[in-house]
């Protein structure tokens, strides 16, 4: 159910509703926006039918929600939700440029790439410490010495950053060192881990399985929303298909798919959508005009030494020039990318 409150509600009456709803032995989850109020409510349907909401003061309507994602739905929030990361905002018009390598290899080759996603207009950095491979015998990351280059590149740069996390046993680890937590497409539906990043006050950077449907991606983001967390960003990486020319097929349509039935952020990931660095710029250009709340972009000075995913990474000067073009499409569009020091660029 949603519980719509009466105009300008009191801090005291929204608490007093609060409070009724666990009395009934609900899980609330409030939602304050611009003009109204609102406050979705978890429990037994049944019972939750049963149960004469509308009386509780300063209750104006009670909604039932229809779809099985929630908190995610644009019921429980009709305005887009905005998310911000050290001073980088999210959605609703604010775009995220996200860089870096696959893989961090080294802490000088890493900052060589920070320098040069930085200088080139990213705003957020992404490396992976650990990677999860087809193969066994592939490099698997650095681990910890990993997260601790990431951070010094970060924070030298003074620039949020971003990695995956691949194991619940990685929780704390990954959240010393990182601002902003990756849940790759292969864990999509890893729901311990899910549930996990629920219970941590960070934004998490939610992938689409190769597999996945829309309605999929959203029932695990309301995995961790159900568990307090309401900072997800959704990622549109590409499915799997019979098309072998690219590495996966990118579905363009998935990101006013998701906006229309959520409020979450969407991002896109023409690296992994594509794995061919020719079609990455077209493709995060489109994502752009499409409606995406901004790029993830593999970027690396050295492609043919990259220890990860190196046939599919950006060089510098195209990235370069890819952020200058979304930059003035983002102008036309009405939208900005905020810089790292926290003035917009656009």
């Amino acid at each position: 159910m949603i519980i719509v409150l009466k105009p300008q509600p009191t801090p005291e009456q929204i608490q007093h509703v609060l409070e009724r709803i666990e009395d009934l032995g609900f899980t609330p989850h409030l939602s304050q926006g611009v003009s109204r109020t609102i406050i979705g409510v978890i429990g037994d349907e049944r019972k939750l039918q049963a149960t004469p909401l509308q009386a509780i003061a300063g209750v104006e309507q009670v909604i039932p929600v229809l779809k099985p994602f929630k908190l995610a739905s644009r019921e429980f929030r009709p305005e887009p939700s905005v998310f911000e990361v050290k001073g980088i905002r999210i959605g609703g018009g604010h775009l995220a440029v996200i860089a870096g390598p696959c893989a961090i290899e080294g802490e000088e080759i890493f900052l060589e790439i920070a320098e040069a996603v930085r200088a080139a207009g990213a705003n957020v950095l992404r490396g992976g410490a650990f990677k999860p491979r087809t193969s066994p015998y592939s490099f698997q990351g650095l681990g910890e010495d990993g997260l601790k280059i990431l951070k010094t590149a970060g924070d030298r740069l003074g620039m949020p950053t971003v990695t995956e996390i691949m194991d619940p046993r990685q929780l704390d680890l990954v959240c010393a060192y990182a601002d902003m937590l990756q849940v790759g497409a292969r864990n999509m539906q890893n729901f311990d881990l899910l549930k996990e990043v629920g219970r941590v006050d960070k934004p998490v950077l939610l992938k689409r399985g190769m597999s996945a449907t829309v309605k999929d991606l959203l029932m695990s983001a309301e995995y961790v929303l159900s568990q307090g967390n309401h900072k997800v960003i959704l990622c549109e990486r590409g499915v799997r298909s019979f098309e072998d020319s690219t590495r996966n097929m990118m579905d363009l349509s998935a990101i006013p798919n998701a906006q229309g039935q959520s409020h979450l952020p969407i991002i896109a990931d023409p690296s992994h959508a594509t794995g061919r660095p020719d079609l990455i710029p077209a493709m995060a250009r489109a994502a752009v005009a499409a409606g995406a709340d901004g790029v993830h972009v593999e970027v690396h000075t050295c492609p043919e030494q990259a220890l990860s995913d190196g046939p599919q990474a950006l060089l510098p000067e195209p990235f370069a020039a890819l952020v200058d073009d979304l930059r003035r499409l983002a102008e036309v569009l009405g939208r900005t990318i905020d810089a790292c020091d926290g003035v917009a660029a656009v």
